[in-house]
Parts: structure tokens; C-alpha cells; sequence
């Protein structure tokens, strides 16, 4: 795995993307310090591998946990040995969780190239990890990952993400002016990586998982996305700097979500009570159900990047969609799902599902409850139908 310098030339004072930005390599023991001393991270983890300890001696339980962190991380000095560590992990984990990880796309990309890859959106945290460990395979530098300051709602979890090469998109800046700062600040730091650092990045394609399982692109990310050049030359051509961006569209396809029934609820709840109330830590629940869930087989496929013959930025956006809904792959899930669901029969692909597919996906949906069924089988449904062009838009 290539190994790129993390440090941008300039100090904090003059680093314009400090607050936003992953950590550097130098900054990685204070911030491994401050963690093994975080008594919130301290607390999550016993409570999470010490339960019974946590409950009757929270002294020794944390103490135990600061030094198992300590223990964890001896020796890593930079953001790539921390990478490593997480390696190792995410290796068992696709060994654990999932019957085959398959990629396609990636040998056709330029290996000394930075791109911009924009995915579809199914997992908070899988959806890059799996980007990251097809690129460390592949002999590839990992990315720089985009995510929404929403999930960081605690000063350990933004540090993690951070020391992961995450860089923070603001979505809870209040007020016009505010949010012009904050994108425009993104969208400069997001031109920096991919020209003058030569670091790819990924960004989901829209705010926020696709819960009901149709994957769209928001132009107002492709519009964010220009604005640096765009402050950069007032007479600049919309195409080139789209082209500038290498953007390649990024297809993630679950043969099952880990957090189906939670989308499910989510779907469930909007459609019968107008909202939906989020607990305080759901999205860490929602990133642990990720990673130790059930996905059976799961393909990532690399698109072609997107060329300078783009007009606009609902051009760009149909173009990403193509890309994303062209590499998705069926599996017997969603054609299963389709099936229950008594809609277009033509579209179901029978001589792929087995009898072993078949018992799989019933009891998995057994154990669903009556109300929430609806909701958890379009999640498998709309892929297909999608495909095929037969969603109303």
C-alpha cells in the first residue's frame, strides 16, 4: 500500500482547513493520548465488553479500558499505522459478516490519480471501509471520507473519525451566510485533496442513507462542489471543473442491510405519524449493526470518470445515477422481495434463486413485524424496479 504524507505544508495557524480537516501524522499521539484518557469512550466501551463491571466497579473498568486502548495502539505514530490497526479488523469482519466481497472497476482507473469517488449511500460506515480496503488490496492509497457533523456528536467519536482520514462536511451551521462559509471552505478543501495533494476522496451522493433503497444523486452537492472554482475564476466553464474533479461514480450493492429493520421503523414511522424521533445514540448503534451484521455477499464496482462535457449540474447528477444504477448488482434478495410483494413479475430474475436464497430471505422476514414488512421489502424491491426504469419519480 502506497503511503502518502499526511502533513499539508503549513501550521495550524495558516492551515486553512483545520477544523474540518483529517488529523496529520504529527498530531496522531496527542489525539491517541486524549482518547485513552476520554471517560464518554471509556464508558461506551465498557459498557459494550465489560457490562457487568461497568455496573458494580466503574473505576476499574475504565481503568481497564484506557489500558487496553494503550495497549491497542502502542507504536502507531502516523494516520497510516492507525489504518493498519484498522485493517486487521476490517479483514475479520469481511470474513465474519459477509459470504463474498467482490470488486470490479478499480484496474481500470489510473493508479497515480486522485479521484473524487461519489457512492451510493446504504451504511454510515461501510460504504467507505469497503471503498478503503478494495483500494489497500489493490495496492492503492485510502481515502480522504466525507462525513456530516451530525454523527459527530461526541469529541471521541470526531476523533476517531478524524485520526480515519474523515473530514467534516457541515450540515448544522444555522443561517445563510454561515452555510455559504462552511461549503465554500468544503468545497475549496475538497479541490485542494484532489489537485494539489493528489488524495482521492469519497462522498455519498446524497445527505444521508438511502433508506428506501433508491439511490439518488443531489445536484446541490455537484453545485458545492464547483464553488471553489468557481470563486477562483468568475469566467470559469462549468465542464472543466467538473472534469478537474475526477469524479467517479462508486456502486455499493448489500445482498442484505444490517439495518434493515431500523430503515424499516424509520419508513414505518414517517408514513404513519408524519416523523420520526431518532434516539440519542441510534447512529452508533446504527454503525456497530453495520459492522457485525448478517450482508451475505457484497460487490463494489468503480464507475468511469465523469468528462468535461457536462453543462450542468443535473447533467452531472443523471450521469453519476446512470453509472450508480448500471453497476448495481441484483442479488436473489431483491428479486425475492419483489416476488412477496406481488408487483411486476417480468422483472424477476427466478433461475438465480436458489431454494437455499429462498429459505434465507423468509426467515429474515419472519422475523420482521407485520407493520414494519411493507417498508423492509420496498428496501429490496426498488433496486430492481429502478433498473429496470419503472420507479415513479
Amino acid at each position: 500500500m502506497t503511503h502518502h504524507n499526511n502533513a499539508l505544508n503549513a501550521d495550524n495557524a495558516n492551515d486553512p482547513w483545520a477544523d474540518i480537516r483529517p488529523y496529520m501524522d504529527h498530531e496522531v499521539a496527542n489525539v491517541l493520548e486524549r482518547l485513552s484518557h476520554d471517560s464518554e469512550l471509556l464508558n461506551a466501551l465498557t459498557r459494550f465488553r465489560l457490562p457487568r463491571m461497568a455496573k458494580w466497579a466503574p473505576p476499574v473498568a475504565r481503568a481497564l479500558a484506557g489500558y487496553a486502548i494503550r495497549r491497542e495502539v502502542k507504536g502507531v505514530t502516523s494516520v497510516y499505522d492507525f489504518q493498519m490497526r484498522i485493517a486487521s479488523y476490517m479483514e475479520r469482519m469481511i470474513r465474519t459478516t459477509t459470504d463474498a466481497f467482490e470488486v470490479s472497476g478499480l484496474d481500470k482507473l489510473d493508479n497515480d490519480s486522485a479521484y473524487l469517488f461519489i457512492g451510493n449511500h446504504r451504511d454510515i460506515s461501510l460504504d467507505p471501509a469497503f471503498v478503503n480496503y478494495a483500494l489497500y488490496q489493490a495496492g492503492r492509497d485510502t481515502v480522504r471520507i466525507a462525513i456530516g457533523d451530525n454523527l459527530l456528536k461526541k469529541p471521541y467519536v470526531t476523533d476517531l473519525m478524524r485520526l480515519n482520514k474523515s473530514f467534516i462536511v457541515p450540515r448544522s451551521a444555522r443561517g445563510k451566510r454561515a452555510m455559504l462559509a462552511a461549503y465554500q471552505q468544503l468545497s475549496a478543501y475538497i479541490r485542494h485533496s484532489i489537485t494539489v495533494d493528489q488524495h482521492s476522496i469519497w462522498m455519498a451522493q446524497r445527505e444521508g442513507r438511502a433508506k428506501n433503497g433508491i439511490d439518488r444523486t443531489d445536484p446541490a452537492i455537484i453545485k458545492m462542489l464547483t464553488m471553489a472554482r468557481r470563486n477562483a475564476e468568475r469566467d470559469m466553464v462549468f465542464g472543466d471543473a467538473i472534469a478537474e474533479l475526477k469524479l467517479v461514480p462508486v456502486s455499493i450493492s448489500y445482498e442484505y442491510d444490517p439495518c434493515d429493520r431500523q430503515k424499516a421503523q424509520e419508513l414505518h414511522d414517517i408514513a404513519t405519524e408524519g416523523s420520526y424521533a431518532k434516539s440519542e445514540f441510534e447512529d452508533i448503534s446504527s454503525i456497530v449493526s453495520g459492522i457485525t451484521g448478517s450482508k451475505g455477499r457484497v460487490q463494489l464496482r468503480f464507475g468511469s470518470p465523469v468528462g468535461a462535457d457536462m453543462a450542468t449540474p443535473d447533467e452531472v447528477a443523471a450521469e453519476i445515477d446512470r453509472q450508480v444504477i448500471g453497476g448495481y448488482r441484483l442479488f436473489p434478495s431483491h428479486y425475492l422481495a419483489l416476488e412477496a410483494l406481488g408487483e411486476s413479475p417480468e422483472l424477476i430474475a427466478r433461475k438465480t434463486i436458489t431454494r437455499q436464497d429462498r429459505e434465507r430471505f423468509n426467515a429474515r422476514l419472519a422475523s420482521i413485524p407485520e407493520a414494519l414488512r411493507p417498508y423492509w421489502l420496498e428496501q429490496y424491491a426498488n433496486p430492481v424496479k429502478h433498473k429496470a426504469g419503472r420507479l415513479s419519480l
